[in-house]
């Protein structure tokens, strides 16, 4: 069965059950990782709670050094794709890792056209030439979505794009087109470049889009967009799910060569302020060393990119802790009920950090750094439940109420915690 948007328009059904979409990011699987390394790695999300993996269909311009040597296209002398002639061996291994992946029950998510293959996009500085021609990508991009359908896959039409041209864009409205045609139930969207909040009108428009996807990305000054896009997109127009697919990796270094990486608490906080900004569909993880499949002793990015350091070899990457704060994160959001939950605008505290959504049942507070919460609500009516996130303890919480406004005390926890209030 394939995932679907629920009737609200906010949120994901899979056979016709509730569906909070949580993916890991492993861009560069098809061409980095053995098939015993490809299973371990399955195995151990799947314990973790992940039910959905983005995978770029092509060659990452970005990804480690890898020991397996094949591409979805076969090679001109000079080494360039020979983008007319697809290397069917490829696609052969890439079905076998998806079937890996949904006997285990993880739904793919497909990127067909990440931006280095499309001409004008700002992956142009950084990799010039052995563009994909036009008349490439409906064949290309009909053959894969043929031989891949039967996974019920969601299909990611750009991958990081920044939409500057119309010469761009013909190229991922053609591999749109091409979808709806062969594939017409499959959920479709588009994974823009960071801090991007804005898609062509003929885009957001496509009765194709099926729900918006964004991500906050990985520079150290820009983390608020997390919040900031997901609000954005939530009133829209056109209502439809919204997902950060790609909040700061945990452990990925501040791009741009700035000094510093991404702790598990960034991490976690940037999934938090995402989903109850607007985002409360899903969310993405990501770790630094599995979306590249990086082992140690490699070079990575053998193309020079964004100005990353080094990653984790992907066996320590796939073990970090933020994995797990994913993890519970799922497990709140099935427990309480929380996908799709309206922001609210309810916090008086003179910070955007701390976010609330909420319904006439439930109440959500993500609060990052400890202090005394006041609310603009009368929040009597509720019983309120205080949750670790670092350490997964649950405490009982009294809010004191006076003149329709609410205070929630300062907690006894030392990190980030989630607030839930529920009606009695």
């Amino acid at each position: 069965m394939n995932v679907s948007i629920a009737k609200n328009r906010r949120t994901f059904t899979l056979n016709e059950k509730p569906f909070f979409y949580l993916a890991d990011t492993v861009w560069s699987i098809f061409t980095n990782a053995s098939l015993e390394e490809w299973a371990e790695y399955l195995d151990f999300r799947k314990t973790q709670g992940f039910n959905a993996l983005q995978i770029n269909v092509l060659r990452q311009w970005d990804a480690s050094e890898s020991d397996i040597r094949i591409d979805p296209f076969l090679l001109n002398e000079d080494g360039s794709y020979d983008y007319r002639s697809l290397n069917e061996a490829y696609f052969d291994r890439a079905e076998q890792m998806l079937d890996m992946a949904v006997q285990r029950g993880f739904i793919p998510a497909l990127v067909l056209l990440w931006c280095n293959y499309v001409p004008d996009t700002w992956a142009e500085m950084f990799q010039k030439g052995n563009k994909m021609p036009l008349d490439c990508v409906e064949p290309y991009v009909r053959y894969a979505v043929e031989r891949f359908s039967k996974f019920n896959p969601i299909y990611l039409i750009s991958g990081d794009t920044d939409f500057p041209s119309e010469r761009a864009n013909a190229y991922y409205r053609k591999a749109l087109e091409v979808v709806q045609a062969v594939n017409p139930d499959s959920l479709k969207t588009f994974h823009i470049q960071g801090r991007l909040r804005d898609l062509p009108e003929e885009f957001e428009n496509h009765d194709g889009l099926d729900f918006y996807m964004y991500q906050s990305g990985h520079n150290s000054e820009f983390q608020y967009m997390g919040h900031e896009i997901a609000g954005h997109f939530y009133t829209r127009p056109r209502t439809r799910p919204v997902i950060n697919g790609e909040p700061c990796y945990e452990q990925i270094s501040y791009s741009r060569n700035v000094y510093g990486r991404y702790s598990t608490f960034d991490a976690r906080k940037a999934a938090w302020q995402s989903l109850l900004a607007g985002g409360g569909a899903g969310i993405t993880y990501g770790a630094h060393g599995i979306w590249s499949w990086h082992k140690k002793g490699k070079k990575f990015g053998i193309v020079e990119g964004e100005g990353f350091d080094a990653p984790y070899d992907w066996r320590d990457a796939l073990r970090f802790e933020g994995a797990w704060d994913y993890g519970f994160i799922k497990y709140l959001f099935e427990s309480y009920n929380l996908a799709g939950l309206p922001p609210a605008d309810i916090v008086l505290n003179e910070t955007p950090e701390i976010r609330a959504a909420a319904n006439d049942e439930t109440i959500v507070l993500y609060i990052p750094v400890n202090t005394k919460v006041r609310l603009n609500a009368d929040v009597s009516g509720y019983s309120f439940t205080t949750i670790d996130l670092e350490n997964k303890r649950f405490a009982v919480t009294e809010v004191v109420v006076s003149g329709g406004k609410s205070v929630i005390p300062m907690h006894c926890f030392e990190k980030d915690v989630v607030v839930i209030g529920q009606r009695k």
